[in-house]
């Protein structure tokens, strides 16, 4: 069945629903965005159950090019007429914005031609927008990395945004559940979450999760990608 372009090419950018086909295989594809030592590449990791992306404290950006990291195959989250699926994850890491070495141009640009190498064709679903729970989002904070993925999503970003929020566990520690934490975050994460369709995730930093917190983690970004009817961005390679 050929796919239907939803809208118009916006920017180098098509919008497109993707066909549920019977497929014994589903595959996501994510990027992660964000500041330094936000806790991208360890979150990446997390995701793929892996090792792929560099990630240590550091008082300058770790991070200086993008890379590509994808999951086996993982079973029991997705069934399709009856029958259990298994679910792939492609996950773009990306160097922290603003950087400590690069400009935010370069960063930009960087960016813009890797989701155009590598999710061109696929298509991405999802873009994770890094944030730390354990700290403060402060007026005019985020506003670069958001500028920076309206920039390379294009005027419908917010459907393919959501909010990572990472370090959860030193939120937990200071006895703030996930109720208690967003009835005392700042208006200006409260107005991020709600300008994304209240797409967010608490994510722990700890080395690695077990299984069991990492599928809640997939099940959730699943259900974010179903609710936007599972459409994709495409990014041209012109």
């Amino acid at each position: 069945m050929k796919e239907e372009i939803k809208g118009k090419q916006v920017t180098g950018l098509w919008i497109k629903a993707q066909p549920m086909a019977d497929s014994n295989e589903m595959t996501i594809n994510l990027v992660v965005l964000g500041k330094t030592q936000t806790g991208k590449s360890a979150a990446g990791n997390s995701l793929l159950g892996s090792a792929d992306f560099e990630s240590r404290l550091c008082p300058s950006s770790v991070t200086m090019c993008c890379s590509l990291g994808r999951s086996g195959r993982i079973l029991g989250l997705i069934r399709r007429n009856g029958h259990e699926s298994a679910l792939c994850v492609r996950v773009l890491d990306t160097p922290s914005y603003p950087h400590s070495a690069l400009s935010k141009e370069q960063v930009r640009d960087m960016v813009r031609a890797a989701l155009a190498q590598h999710f061109g064709e696929e298509g991405l679903h999802l873009a994770l927008l890094v944030l730390r729970a354990d700290l403060p989002v402060c007026p005019d904070e985020s506003d670069d990395t958001v500028q920076l993925i309206q920039e390379l999503l294009g005027p419908t970003w917010k459907d393919f945004t959501a909010v990572l929020l990472t370090h959860a566990d030193k939120a937990e520690e200071a006895g703030y559940s996930e109720e208690t934490y967003l009835h005392s975050a700042s208006s200006t994460l409260l107005s991020l979450l709600s300008s994304v369709q209240h797409k967010y995730i608490f994510l722990d930093n700890h080395s690695s999760i077990i299984k069991e917190e990492r599928n809640i983690v997939l099940r959730k970004l699943l259900n974010f990608i179903r609710r936007n009817n599972y459409q994709i961005l495409k990014h041209s390679k012109e």
